[in-house]
C-alpha cells in the first residue's frame, strides 16, 4: 500500500512541473495523430505493412522471406526478426497497427525509467542534487519531432532503444559475469530485431591503452562473456540460413549488392550521400565498396578513439555512443527516426560529462537538431532533390558529435575533466 501511494505522490509530484505537463501533451498528440493520419492517409503507405506480412511469411512461406514483391519496402532484417512480428499478424491489419503503437507508447514510459535510471548511475558529482534537470532532458526526449514518423510509420526504434538502454543500464549497474552475459544477449536480441547496435559489437571489449605508461589493459573473461552473449541470439539465424539457402542469398542481396542500396534518397548517412552524389551525376560505382570504405574509416577511427580514451569509469556509455553514431553515418538508410536510438545516449552523456565541460555544448546543440530540426530538413528534401539532393545537415551533426567525443575521449582536457571528477567522488 505504501508503495502505491508513493507511486501516486511521485505522478503528482512530476505533473505539477509544466515542462512534463507539455511533454505530455505533445507526446499524445503525437500518438493520436499516428492513429487518425494512419487511417486517413497511411494504410497503405507505411512500415508497419512489411512487419505484419512477415509474421504470416515466416509461418507459411518462410523461404520467400526476402522476396520484396510481397512488400511495399524492402524487408532487410535478420530472418529471426520476424518472430516479434508473429504474435500482431494473427490480427487485422488496422487492429495490429493500432495495438502495436499503443506498445510502442508504453517502450517510451519504459525507456523514460532507463534513462532516468542510467544518468543517476553515471552522473557526474557536480550536477545538480536534484533531480529537476534530468526531468527536463527526459522531457525533451519526449518532444522530439522524431517520434512524429515512428509512431505514424509503425517502426521499431523504441523495441531497439529499449534494448540498448537496459543492455547499458546492465553492464553499468552489475559486474557479475551472470549479468555481463545477460546484458550481452538483450544487446543481441536488439541486433536481431534491427541491426542498429550491429557495429557496436566491438566497443563491448574491455581494452584500453594507456598513452602515458604504454600499456595495454584486457579484461579478456568479461569481454568474451560480453561477446558470447551478443553472438548467441544472432548466431541463431545460421540455422535458419543453413536451412533455407536462399535466406541468405536475400538477406545479401537487400541490404549489400542489390538495387535498394543504389536508390536516390534522403537518407543522411556518409555513405549515402556519396552514392546520392554518384547516381545524380551517372559517375559508374559500387555501392559496396562504397560502404565498406566507409565503414573502414570511421569504424576504425572509432575504435582507435575508444581504446586509447584516457579514462576508464563509465567508459561503455561511449563505446555505445561510437557503435551507434558509425552505424547511422555508415549505412545506406539512416532516418530521421532512427535518431530515437542515439538521443538517449547523448542525453546521458550530457550528465556523465561535468557540468561546465567545454564537450558539453556541441553535444547539446546536436542534441536540440536532432529533436526539433531534422524533421524540417527531410521536408526541404522532397523540394530541393531534383536539383541537389543530398541531406546533408543531420550528417554535419553526426560528425560534429562524433569529433567532439573523440576529442574529449584521447585529449589531456578530456584526462583532466575525468580527474577532477574522480576527486571530488573520493572527498
Amino acid at each position: 500500500m505504501n508503495l502505491k501511494y508513493r507511486f501516486i505522490g511521485r505522478i503528482k509530484e512530476l505533473l505539477e512541473q509544466k515542462i512534463v505537463r507539455y511533454a505530455l501533451i505533445l507526446h499524445s498528440f503525437y500518438f493520436i495523430l499516428s492513429i487518425i493520419l494512419f487511417f486517413m492517409v497511411y494504410q497503405k503507405q507505411n512500415d508497419f505493412i512489411i512487419f505484419y506480412r512477415v509474421g504470416k511469411i515466416f509461418l507459411n512461406d518462410i523461404e520467400n522471406l526476402y522476396n520484396q514483391t510481397y512488400y511495399l519496402w524492402d524487408f532487410r532484417y535478420f530472418p529471426l526478426s520476424a518472430l516479434f512480428f508473429i504474435p500482431f499478424s494473427f490480427f487485422n491489419f488496422q487492429f495490429a497497427f493500432v495495438i502495436f503503437n499503443i506498445f510502442n507508447l508504453f517502450l517510451n514510459f519504459l525507456i523514460c525509467i532507463l534513462l532516468y535510471k542510467i544518468i543517476f548511475l553515471v552522473k557526474n558529482e557536480d550536477h545538480e542534487r536534484n533531480d529537476r534537470r534530468v526531468i527536463l532532458y527526459i522531457c525533451i526526449y519526449l518532444m522530439g519531432l522524431p517520434h512524429v514518423l515512428n509512431y505514424i510509420y509503425g517502426q521499431i526504434n523504441l523495441y531497439i532503444t529499449f534494448f540498448i538502454l537496459l543492455s547499458l543500464y546492465i553492464f553499468l549497474k552489475f559486474s557479475d559475469f551472470k549479468w555481463q552475459l545477460l546484458g550481452g544477449i538483450i544487446l543481441g536480441l536488439s541486433i536481431i530485431i534491427k541491426p542498429t547496435a550491429f557495429f557496436l559489437i566491438p566497443f563491448l571489449i574491455m581494452m584500453n591503452f594507456d598513452l602515458e605508461v604504454k600499456k595495454i589493459k584486457f579484461d579478456f573473461l568479461r569481454s568474451l562473456i560480453r561477446l558470447i552473449g551478443v553472438f548467441t541470439p544472432i548466431l541463431l539465424n545460421i540455422i535458419l540460413f543453413l536451412l533455407y539457402p536462399s535466406l541468405w542469398a536475400g538477406f545479401l542481396d537487400t541490404n549489400f549488392t542489390g538495387s535498394n542500396p543504389i536508390a536516390l534518397n534522403f537518407s543522411f548517412s556518409i555513405t549515402k550521400l556519396i552514392t546520392n552524389f554518384c547516381y545524380f551525376y551517372n559517375i559508374p560505382f559500387n555501392q559496396l565498396f562504397i560502404l565498406i570504405g566507409v565503414m573502414v574509416i570511421l569504424g576504425g577511427s572509432g575504435f582507435m578513439i575508444f581504446i586509447l580514451r584516457r579514462f576508464e569509469e563509465n567508459s561503455i556509455i561511449y563505446g555505445y555512443f561510437f557503435g551507434i553514431i558509425i552505424m547511422l553515418l555508415t549505412y545506406f538508410d539512416s532516418w530521421d527516426h532512427h535518431l530515437l536510438n542515439l538521443t538517449p545516449i547523448l542525453i546521458i552523456i550530457i550528465f556523465n560529462l561535468p557540468r561546465h565541460s567545454k564537450t558539453t555544448e556541441p553535444i547539446k546543440l546536436s542534441l536540440f537538431f536532432f529533436i526539433f530540426f531534422d524533421l524540417a530538413f527531410v521536408g526541404i528534401w522532397y523540394l530541393t532533390y531534383p536539383l541537389f539532393p543530398y541531406n546533408f545537415e543531420s550528417t554535419f551533426f553526426l560528425i560534429l558529435s562524433f569529433y567532439t567525443i573523440g576529442k574529449y575521449c584521447i585529449t589531456k582536457q578530456g584526462k583532466k575533466e575525468y580527474e577532477v571528477k574522480k576527486i571530488e567522488i573520493d572527498s
